[in-house]
């Protein structure tokens, strides 16, 4: 059984030989200890030596990919700053008629050939694409973290007017994006940050009146296309799977282990079987300060606990130069053991 139908056949609660393997996006900054511990070259070398099942190649990761005359990125113009707590340009926006004269991004600004070129080359392996439609947090930025919880009491037509723009741009984007990719791609891989380290970032009531319409519409969007649903989102997002299966996510990603209720365990009681999940090792303590031992141990528990429909992965996919990449190997050996 070749990754690709591993990943796809798991995901669908199929018969499969094991679990899935991730190692997730390591930072730019991991890639050179990486490379000498494992004696690889490139990224899809070391990929390939540990036997990673499965691809992340979206559209954003390519230069290409938006070309505004301005030279603009899709929601920089307007935009000046860094932070999702820093107030955004929208900050004092109280009127849904401003928003006619802000510098929405324009779909007719995008190009996919690097992106399409990547996904022709990438082998016998699951694709996962599609444009990351952050939609949560680009709407966090140009309110302003704070602004934009606010916002949703006391001007909630201008939330969700706002909301409406950058979802429509990204329903567009990927729209074009499907069209011209077929099936070159497996899996509509998107994601938004709902979760704390304790609890959700905004209340269930605003949840769904803010966010579920619009993601509801994304994995409508993923199934008509024939691609599977797989949603990233960090934090203690555990009150809300239960709205992510019915919208139709297909499998959940990282699993931030140590945050509230997304501990292994508490997952295989209420949601296995459900939902395939992709993550679930622990990189905020165990990757880093754990032993490939240890390591080992733990992917072997969840495994146990989450498995048959389980991708493992960090429960990060960002990691940092602190995680040894002993432990990396380590968690690789574990799912081929």
């Amino acid at each position: 059984m070749n990754s690709r139908d591993r990943i796809r056949a798991l995901i669908a609660g199929q018969a499969v030989d094991r679990c899935g393997l991730w190692l997730g996006n390591p930072h730019g900054d991991s890639w050179p200890a990486l490379h000498a511990y494992f004696g690889t070259q490139t990224e899809e070398e070391l990929r390939i030596k540990l036997g990673d099942d499965l691809r992340w190649i979206c559209p954003q990761f390519y230069p290409d990919a938006y070309q505004d005359p301005q030279g603009f990125g899709m929601f920089d113009a307007g935009l000046n700053k860094k932070q999702h707590g820093q107030a955004g340009p929208l900050a004092d926006c109280e009127d849904v008629g401003e928003l006619e004269t802000f510098p929405w991004p324009n779909p007719e600004y995008l190009c996919f050939d690097q992106c399409l070129a990547a996904l022709r080359t990438a082998g016998e392996v699951y694709r996962a694409s599609g444009f990351w439609t952050c939609f949560y947090h680009n709407v966090m930025d140009l309110f302003g973290m704070e602004n934009y919880m606010v916002k949703m009491y006391t001007h909630p037509d201008v939330v969700q007017a706002v909301t409406d723009r950058v979802c429509e741009f990204y329903f567009q984007a990927n729209e074009r994006f499907f069209a011209a990719a077929g099936d070159e791609v497996d899996g509509f891989f998107f994601g938004n940050d709902f979760g704390t380290q304790l609890d959700l970032i905004c209340g269930p009531a605003q949840f769904d009146r803010f966010i579920m319409p619009w993601f509801v519409r994304f994995t409508e969007q993923a199934h008509a296309h024939g691609y599977q649903a797989l949603l990233h989102s960090c934090g203690a997002i555990h009150k809300v799977i239960e709205r992510l299966i019915d919208a139709g996510v297909d499998c959940l990603h990282p699993l931030q282990a140590l945050a509230v209720d997304m501990d292994a365990e508490t997952l295989a009681r209420d949601f296995r079987g459900r939902i395939a999940f992709m993550g679930g090792i622990d990189t905020q303590q165990l990757l880093v300060h754990g032993t490939p031992d240890d390591v080992q141990r733990e992917v072997h528990r969840v495994r146990e606990l989450l498995g048959p429909r389980l991708i493992v992965s960090p429960s990060h996919e960002a990691l940092l130069p602190n995680v040894p990449p002993r432990n990396l190997e380590a968690m690789a050996k574990a799912v081929m053991a």
